[in-house]
Protein backbone atom coordinates (compact mmCIF):
# COMPACT_ATOMS: atom_id res chain seq x y z
CA UNK A 1 0.00 0.00 0.00
CA UNK A 2 1.14 3.56 -0.50
CA UNK A 3 3.12 4.81 -3.44
CA UNK A 4 5.73 2.51 -4.87
CA UNK A 5 8.99 2.80 -2.99
CA UNK A 6 7.88 5.91 -1.11
CA UNK A 7 9.08 4.67 2.27
CA UNK A 8 12.62 3.87 1.21
CA UNK A 9 13.23 5.83 -1.96
CA UNK A 10 13.42 9.06 0.00
CA UNK A 11 16.16 7.78 2.25
CA UNK A 12 18.38 5.84 -0.14
CA UNK A 13 17.92 7.94 -3.25
CA UNK A 14 16.39 5.16 -5.37
CA UNK A 15 13.04 3.48 -5.69
CA UNK A 16 13.49 0.56 -3.34
CA UNK A 17 11.09 -1.54 -5.39
CA UNK A 18 13.39 -1.30 -8.35
CA UNK A 19 15.51 1.06 -10.42
CA UNK A 20 16.02 0.34 -14.08
CA UNK A 21 19.52 0.01 -15.46
CA UNK A 22 22.01 -2.49 -16.74
CA UNK A 23 21.98 -5.85 -15.00
CA UNK A 24 25.33 -6.95 -13.61
CA UNK A 25 26.81 -10.06 -12.08
CA UNK A 26 25.64 -11.07 -8.63
CA UNK A 27 28.13 -11.27 -5.75
CA UNK A 28 29.91 -14.57 -5.22
CA UNK A 29 29.52 -16.60 -2.06
CA UNK A 30 32.95 -15.40 -0.94
CA UNK A 31 31.90 -11.79 -1.33
CA UNK A 32 28.63 -12.38 0.52
CA UNK A 33 30.47 -14.04 3.41
CA UNK A 34 32.23 -10.77 4.18
CA UNK A 35 29.07 -9.17 5.60
CA UNK A 36 30.18 -7.37 8.75
CA UNK A 37 27.56 -7.75 11.46
CA UNK A 38 28.90 -4.73 13.33
CA UNK A 39 28.29 -2.57 10.26
CA UNK A 40 24.78 -4.01 10.00
CA UNK A 41 24.14 -3.21 13.66
CA UNK A 42 25.38 0.36 13.26
CA UNK A 43 23.01 0.83 10.32
CA UNK A 44 20.07 -0.43 12.38
CA UNK A 45 21.03 1.79 15.29
CA UNK A 46 21.08 4.74 12.91
CA UNK A 47 17.56 3.88 11.79
CA UNK A 48 16.37 3.74 15.38
CA UNK A 49 18.07 7.05 16.13
CA UNK A 50 16.65 8.93 13.16
CA UNK A 51 13.13 7.70 12.42
CA UNK A 52 12.27 4.20 13.53
CA UNK A 53 10.70 3.12 16.78
CA UNK A 54 12.21 -0.28 16.12
CA UNK A 55 13.72 -2.37 13.36
CA UNK A 56 14.37 -6.07 12.79
CA UNK A 57 16.24 -7.68 9.90
CA UNK A 58 16.99 -11.20 8.74
CA UNK A 59 20.00 -11.65 6.48
CA UNK A 60 20.83 -14.77 4.53
CA UNK A 61 24.50 -14.99 3.64
CA UNK A 62 25.12 -18.09 1.57
CA UNK A 63 24.29 -20.98 3.89
CA UNK A 64 24.34 -18.79 6.97
CA UNK A 65 21.49 -16.70 8.33
CA UNK A 66 21.34 -14.21 11.17
CA UNK A 67 18.96 -11.67 12.66
CA UNK A 68 19.59 -8.26 14.15
CA UNK A 69 17.46 -5.54 15.71
CA UNK A 70 17.52 -2.09 17.22
CA UNK A 71 15.14 0.28 18.98
CA UNK A 72 12.22 -0.91 21.06
CA UNK A 73 8.92 -2.66 20.47
CA UNK A 74 6.95 -0.01 22.38
CA UNK A 75 7.19 3.69 23.16
CA UNK A 76 8.53 4.38 26.67
CA UNK A 77 9.51 0.74 27.14
CA UNK A 78 12.85 -1.07 27.05
CA UNK A 79 11.23 -4.16 25.51
CA UNK A 80 13.28 -5.12 22.43
CA UNK A 81 11.80 -5.72 19.00
CA UNK A 82 11.12 -9.48 18.69
CA UNK A 83 13.24 -10.96 15.91
CA UNK A 84 10.41 -13.39 15.16
CA UNK A 85 7.81 -10.62 15.39
CA UNK A 86 4.97 -10.30 12.93
CA UNK A 87 4.30 -7.09 11.02
CA UNK A 88 2.19 -5.61 8.25
CA UNK A 89 4.10 -6.10 5.01
CA UNK A 90 2.17 -3.54 2.95
CA UNK A 91 2.85 -3.78 -0.76
CA UNK A 92 4.93 -6.94 -0.52
CA UNK A 93 1.42 -8.45 -0.65
CA UNK A 94 1.52 -7.66 -4.37
CA UNK A 95 4.30 -10.19 -5.00
CA UNK A 96 2.16 -12.94 -3.43
CA UNK A 97 -0.89 -11.90 -5.47
CA UNK A 98 1.04 -11.72 -8.73
CA UNK A 99 2.46 -15.19 -8.06
CA UNK A 100 -1.04 -16.65 -7.72
CA UNK A 101 -2.21 -14.95 -10.92
CA UNK A 102 0.82 -16.32 -12.78
CA UNK A 103 0.10 -19.79 -11.42
CA UNK A 104 -3.42 -19.50 -12.85
CA UNK A 105 -1.89 -18.41 -16.15
CA UNK A 106 0.34 -21.49 -16.12
CA UNK A 107 -2.74 -23.67 -15.56
CA UNK A 108 -4.56 -22.11 -18.51
CA UNK A 109 -7.22 -20.50 -16.32
CA UNK A 110 -6.12 -16.92 -17.02
CA UNK A 111 -4.49 -15.31 -20.06
CA UNK A 112 -1.96 -12.58 -19.36
CA UNK A 113 -2.89 -10.59 -22.44
CA UNK A 114 -6.64 -11.04 -22.15
CA UNK A 115 -8.71 -8.05 -21.11
CA UNK A 116 -9.94 -7.56 -17.58
CA UNK A 117 -13.41 -7.29 -19.11
CA UNK A 118 -13.30 -11.04 -19.89
CA UNK A 119 -12.98 -11.95 -16.22
CA UNK A 120 -14.67 -9.01 -14.48
CA UNK A 121 -17.26 -7.66 -16.92
CA UNK A 122 -18.48 -4.17 -16.12
CA UNK A 123 -16.00 -3.51 -13.31
CA UNK A 124 -13.80 -1.02 -15.17
CA UNK A 125 -15.02 1.56 -17.72
CA UNK A 126 -11.93 0.74 -19.79
CA UNK A 127 -11.82 -2.95 -18.90
CA UNK A 128 -11.84 -3.96 -22.56
CA UNK A 129 -8.55 -2.10 -23.07
CA UNK A 130 -6.75 -3.10 -19.85
CA UNK A 131 -5.10 -6.53 -19.76
CA UNK A 132 -4.18 -8.77 -16.86
CA UNK A 133 -0.54 -8.05 -17.66
CA UNK A 134 -1.23 -4.32 -17.39
CA UNK A 135 -2.54 -4.86 -13.87
CA UNK A 136 0.46 -6.85 -12.67
CA UNK A 137 2.99 -4.50 -14.26
CA UNK A 138 1.27 -1.19 -13.38
CA UNK A 139 0.81 -0.21 -17.02
CA UNK A 140 -3.01 -0.03 -16.89
CA UNK A 141 -3.26 3.72 -16.37
CA UNK A 142 -5.75 3.19 -13.53
CA UNK A 143 -5.74 6.07 -11.05
CA UNK A 144 -4.18 5.09 -7.73
CA UNK A 145 -7.12 4.95 -5.32
CA UNK A 146 -4.96 5.60 -2.25
CA UNK A 147 -4.24 9.08 -3.67
CA UNK A 148 -7.89 9.83 -2.95
CA UNK A 149 -7.63 8.76 0.72
CA UNK A 150 -6.49 10.86 3.70
CA UNK A 151 -3.40 8.84 4.62
CA UNK A 152 -1.66 11.47 6.73
CA UNK A 153 -1.86 10.86 10.50
CA UNK A 154 -4.80 13.18 11.19
CA UNK A 155 -6.75 12.08 8.15
CA UNK A 156 -6.06 8.39 8.58
CA UNK A 157 -7.43 8.47 12.11
CA UNK A 158 -10.84 9.24 10.61
CA UNK A 159 -10.81 6.04 8.51
CA UNK A 160 -8.48 3.76 10.48
CA UNK A 161 -11.30 1.43 11.57
CA UNK A 162 -13.51 1.74 8.49
CA UNK A 163 -14.38 -1.41 6.54
CA UNK A 164 -13.98 -1.10 2.79
CA UNK A 165 -15.13 -3.45 0.05
CA UNK A 166 -12.88 -4.01 -2.96
CA UNK A 167 -15.59 -2.53 -5.17
CA UNK A 168 -15.53 0.67 -3.11
CA UNK A 169 -11.77 0.94 -3.52
CA UNK A 170 -12.04 0.45 -7.27
CA UNK A 171 -14.79 3.07 -7.43
CA UNK A 172 -12.40 5.63 -5.92
CA UNK A 173 -10.15 4.96 -8.89
CA UNK A 174 -12.70 4.80 -11.69
CA UNK A 175 -14.19 8.13 -10.56
CA UNK A 176 -11.03 9.59 -12.12
CA UNK A 177 -9.91 9.31 -15.75
CA UNK A 178 -7.07 6.99 -16.72
CA UNK A 179 -3.62 8.46 -16.15
CA UNK A 180 -2.62 7.31 -19.66
CA UNK A 181 -3.84 4.88 -22.32
CA UNK A 182 -3.29 1.29 -21.14
CA UNK A 183 0.07 -0.17 -22.10
CA UNK A 184 1.68 3.14 -23.10
CA UNK A 185 3.32 4.17 -19.83
CA UNK A 186 4.01 3.06 -16.26
CA UNK A 187 2.72 4.35 -12.94
CA UNK A 188 2.48 2.49 -9.65
CA UNK A 189 -1.17 2.13 -8.69
CA UNK A 190 -2.60 0.13 -5.82
CA UNK A 191 -5.83 -0.14 -7.79
CA UNK A 192 -4.17 -2.66 -10.11
CA UNK A 193 -3.77 -5.20 -7.33
CA UNK A 194 -7.22 -4.65 -5.87
CA UNK A 195 -8.52 -5.66 -9.30
CA UNK A 196 -6.04 -8.57 -9.42
CA UNK A 197 -7.39 -9.84 -6.09
CA UNK A 198 -10.94 -9.62 -7.41
CA UNK A 199 -9.84 -11.49 -10.55
CA UNK A 200 -8.42 -14.35 -8.46
CA UNK A 201 -11.71 -14.59 -6.59
CA UNK A 202 -13.77 -14.62 -9.79
CA UNK A 203 -11.62 -17.28 -11.47
CA UNK A 204 -11.27 -19.56 -8.43
CA UNK A 205 -14.73 -18.94 -6.99
CA UNK A 206 -13.29 -18.41 -3.50
CA UNK A 207 -11.74 -15.55 -1.50
CA UNK A 208 -8.26 -14.66 -2.74
CA UNK A 209 -6.97 -15.43 0.78
CA UNK A 210 -7.88 -19.07 0.18
CA UNK A 211 -5.86 -19.14 -3.03
CA UNK A 212 -2.84 -17.58 -1.31
CA UNK A 213 -3.09 -20.06 1.54
CA UNK A 214 -3.50 -23.15 -0.64
CA UNK A 215 -0.97 -22.18 -3.28
CA UNK A 216 1.79 -20.41 -1.32
CA UNK A 217 1.43 -20.27 2.46
CA UNK A 218 0.68 -23.92 3.10
CA UNK A 219 3.10 -25.48 0.57
CA UNK A 220 5.98 -23.31 1.83
CA UNK A 221 5.07 -23.70 5.51
CA UNK A 222 4.56 -19.95 6.01
CA UNK A 223 2.67 -20.47 9.24
CA UNK A 224 3.20 -16.92 10.52
CA UNK A 225 1.77 -15.25 7.39
CA UNK A 226 -1.91 -14.37 7.30
CA UNK A 227 -4.50 -12.45 5.30
CA UNK A 228 -6.36 -10.51 8.00
CA UNK A 229 -9.37 -9.25 6.05
CA UNK A 230 -11.08 -6.88 8.51
CA UNK A 231 -9.30 -8.11 11.66
CA UNK A 232 -7.62 -5.09 13.23
CA UNK A 233 -4.99 -6.74 15.41
CA UNK A 234 -1.69 -8.45 14.67
CA UNK A 235 -1.55 -12.00 16.06
CA UNK A 236 1.49 -13.23 17.94
CA UNK A 237 4.54 -11.24 19.05
CA UNK A 238 4.97 -7.89 17.30
CA UNK A 239 6.40 -4.41 17.62
CA UNK A 240 4.14 -1.37 17.54
CA UNK A 241 4.07 1.55 15.12
CA UNK A 242 3.12 5.14 15.95
CA UNK A 243 2.36 8.60 14.72
CA UNK A 244 1.36 11.84 16.40
CA UNK A 245 -2.05 13.51 16.06
CA UNK A 246 -2.85 16.84 17.70
CA UNK A 247 0.16 16.56 19.96
CA UNK A 248 -0.82 13.07 21.16
CA UNK A 249 1.10 9.89 20.46
CA UNK A 250 -1.20 7.41 18.70
CA UNK A 251 -0.50 3.68 18.51
CA UNK A 252 -1.50 2.83 14.92
CA UNK A 253 -0.71 -0.89 15.21
CA UNK A 254 -4.39 -1.76 15.12
CA UNK A 255 -6.15 -0.78 11.91
CA UNK A 256 -8.72 -2.20 9.54
CA UNK A 257 -6.60 -3.58 6.66
CA UNK A 258 -9.54 -3.82 4.25
CA UNK A 259 -8.38 -0.40 3.04
CA UNK A 260 -5.42 -2.22 1.49
CA UNK A 261 -7.03 -5.55 0.46
CA UNK A 262 -4.92 -7.43 -2.12
CA UNK A 263 -2.70 -4.38 -2.63
CA UNK A 264 -1.21 -4.54 0.86
CA UNK A 265 -3.00 -6.31 3.71
CA UNK A 266 -0.75 -9.29 4.51
CA UNK A 267 0.89 -9.87 7.90
CA UNK A 268 4.13 -11.87 7.96
CA UNK A 269 7.58 -12.27 9.52
CA UNK A 270 11.10 -11.84 8.21
CA UNK A 271 11.54 -15.63 8.25
CA UNK A 272 8.43 -16.24 6.13
CA UNK A 273 9.29 -13.49 3.65
CA UNK A 274 12.80 -14.88 3.35
CA UNK A 275 11.44 -18.34 2.58
CA UNK A 276 8.95 -16.94 0.08
CA UNK A 277 11.39 -14.83 -1.95
CA UNK A 278 13.88 -17.71 -1.96
CA UNK A 279 11.27 -20.11 -3.37
CA UNK A 280 9.94 -17.57 -5.87
CA UNK A 281 13.26 -16.57 -7.41
CA UNK A 282 14.45 -20.17 -7.27
CA UNK A 283 11.62 -21.17 -9.61
CA UNK A 284 9.76 -23.37 -7.15
CA UNK A 285 6.40 -21.58 -7.39
CA UNK A 286 6.02 -20.92 -11.12
CA UNK A 287 6.42 -22.82 -14.35
CA UNK A 288 9.36 -21.74 -16.55
CA UNK A 289 7.28 -19.63 -18.95
CA UNK A 290 5.66 -17.69 -16.11
CA UNK A 291 8.98 -17.42 -14.26
CA UNK A 292 10.36 -15.62 -17.32
CA UNK A 293 7.35 -13.28 -17.36
CA UNK A 294 7.80 -12.51 -13.65
CA UNK A 295 11.11 -10.71 -14.15
CA UNK A 296 10.56 -9.31 -17.66
CA UNK A 297 10.68 -5.52 -17.52
CA UNK A 298 9.82 -2.90 -20.12
CA UNK A 299 12.07 0.07 -20.94
CA UNK A 300 9.54 2.38 -19.32
CA UNK A 301 8.46 0.19 -16.38
CA UNK A 302 11.14 1.51 -14.01
CA UNK A 303 12.51 -1.98 -13.43
CA UNK A 304 9.12 -3.38 -12.42
CA UNK A 305 8.27 -6.86 -13.66
CA UNK A 306 5.05 -8.62 -12.63
CA UNK A 307 4.74 -7.95 -8.91
CA UNK A 308 8.48 -7.84 -8.35
CA UNK A 309 11.09 -5.25 -9.18
CA UNK A 310 14.76 -4.91 -9.96
CA UNK A 311 17.04 -2.50 -8.12
CA UNK A 312 20.56 -1.76 -9.32
CA UNK A 313 22.55 -0.64 -6.30
CA UNK A 314 25.28 1.98 -6.52
CA UNK A 315 27.98 -0.71 -6.24
CA UNK A 316 26.66 -2.40 -9.37
CA UNK A 317 24.85 -5.32 -7.75
CA UNK A 318 21.31 -6.13 -8.89
CA UNK A 319 18.67 -7.25 -6.41
CA UNK A 320 15.04 -8.28 -6.88
CA UNK A 321 12.18 -7.81 -4.46
CA UNK A 322 9.53 -5.43 -3.21
CA UNK A 323 9.09 -3.03 -0.34
CA UNK A 324 5.96 -2.03 1.49
CA UNK A 325 4.45 0.72 3.56
CA UNK A 326 1.25 0.97 5.56
CA UNK A 327 0.63 3.28 8.55
CA UNK A 328 2.99 2.20 11.33
CA UNK A 329 5.12 -0.18 9.25
CA UNK A 330 7.75 -0.15 6.51
CA UNK A 331 8.97 -3.46 5.11
CA UNK A 332 11.70 -4.73 2.80
CA UNK A 333 12.20 -7.95 0.86
CA UNK A 334 15.28 -8.14 -1.36
CA UNK A 335 17.39 -10.90 -2.86
CA UNK A 336 20.04 -11.47 -5.46
CA UNK A 337 18.63 -13.41 -8.39
CA UNK A 338 20.56 -16.53 -7.39
CA UNK A 339 19.03 -16.14 -3.87
CA UNK A 340 22.42 -16.58 -2.17
CA UNK A 341 22.11 -13.20 -0.47
CA UNK A 342 18.76 -12.09 0.92
CA UNK A 343 17.46 -9.35 3.22
CA UNK A 344 14.03 -9.06 4.82
CA UNK A 345 13.18 -6.33 7.29
CA UNK A 346 10.46 -4.56 9.22
CA UNK A 347 10.71 -0.98 10.45
CA UNK A 348 8.12 0.40 12.85
CA UNK A 349 7.58 4.14 12.83
CA UNK A 350 8.27 6.46 15.75
CA UNK A 351 5.83 9.20 16.81
CA UNK A 352 8.14 11.95 15.55
CA UNK A 353 10.29 10.44 12.81
CA UNK A 354 13.04 12.38 11.14
CA UNK A 355 14.67 11.49 7.84
CA UNK A 356 15.37 7.79 8.19
CA UNK A 357 19.08 7.07 8.00
CA UNK A 358 21.03 3.85 7.80
CA UNK A 359 19.06 2.15 5.01
CA UNK A 360 21.63 2.82 2.32
CA UNK A 361 24.45 1.61 4.56
CA UNK A 362 22.52 -1.58 5.32
CA UNK A 363 21.89 -2.40 1.66
CA UNK A 364 25.49 -1.66 0.71
CA UNK A 365 26.90 -3.88 3.46
CA UNK A 366 24.59 -6.80 2.78
CA UNK A 367 24.67 -6.84 -1.01
CA UNK A 368 27.94 -5.13 -1.92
Amino acid sequence: MGKRGIALAAVVGLAALGLSGTAVAEPTTDQASRIDREVVQRALDEMARTGAQGVQVRITDGRRQFTARSGTALVDSPRPVPTDGRFRVGSITKTFVSTVVLQLVGEGKVELDASVQRYLPGLLPDGDKITVRNLLQHTSGLYNYTDALPLGPEGFETIRHKTWTPAELVALSTAKPLDFPPGTDWRYSNTNYVVAGMLIEKVTGRPYAVALTQRILRPLGLTSTSVPGTRTGIPGPHAHGYYRVGGQVVDVTELNPSVAYAAGELISTTADLDRFVDALLDGRLLRPAQQAELTAVLPYSDGYGLGISRADLSCGVTVWGHDGGIPGYISMMSSTEDTKTRLTASITTAPDPGELGGVGALLEEVFC
